[in-house]
């Protein structure tokens, strides 16, 4: 049964948008091989002709899109990055709440590994409340993957700049609920964490 969470941080439909056919990576690489811009397309994600570099992956590790970590990017500071490589780290997330100084301007940088096949419109969802309340929803998309290879061991993305707000009313911890999922719904990773907007670093 789906809880009020997953209903708040359902992904943002374009009216009119149809998922396409999943396919296999092989399947992908002979499809319409004539097909100049299709070519370009494959290329971009890894795959088809002239790709190199071999694939990574996990024999045993059968997830599609492996979250590394998630990163804050704030100007002036030292990066804040929160490590998402084990069960174990995702678990002490909202233990460990990180401070952001009030009007600071920062970025989000995920980093992450696709394996096995190309993941399509994989985005990042996140629903931030304070004492319960909604107070902010984001929804990034992200775009499509083929694996990585030894050449590329992993994918690197950086939203748009935010700033924190400002004023005393603004202070606080806040709860946050990160997602993040593909045109198929596949959810790839979900986690919870934390942060604090204070008057300063410290």
């Amino acid at each position: 049964m789906a809880s009020h969470a997953d209903d708040e941080l359902k992904p943002t439909m374009t009216e009119g948008y149809k998922v396409g056919e999943k396919k296999s990576v092989d399947e992908y690489a002979k499809l319409d091989a004539e097909d100049e811009s299709l070519n370009r397309w494959k290329q971009s994600l890894g795959i088809g002709a002239g790709s190199t570099g071999g694939s990574l992956g996990e024999p045993g590790d059968m997830r599609k899109a492996v979250i590394l970590q998630l990163c804050l990017l704030i100007n002036g500071r030292d990066d804040v990055v929160i490590d998402l490589t084990t069960p174990e780290a995702v678990a002490h997330l909202e233990e460990k709440p990180f401070i952001i100084k009030e009007g600071a301007e920062y970025r989000m940088r995920v980093r992450f590994r696709i394996q096995h096949e190309v993941i399509s419109g994989l985005r990042y969802l996140q629903l931030v409340k304070r004492r319960r309340i909604r107070v902010d929803k984001s929804d990034e998309m992200m775009g499509s993957y083929g694996p990585n290879t030894v050449d590329n061991p992993f994918y690197e993305k950086t939203f748009a700049e935010e700033e924190a707000p400002s004023g005393m009313l603004y202070r606080g911890t806040y709860d946050a609920l990160s997602k993040f999922m593909d045109d198929d719904h596949n959810v790839h990773l979900e986690f919870n964490w934390s942060f604090e907007i204070k008057k300063s670093w410290d």
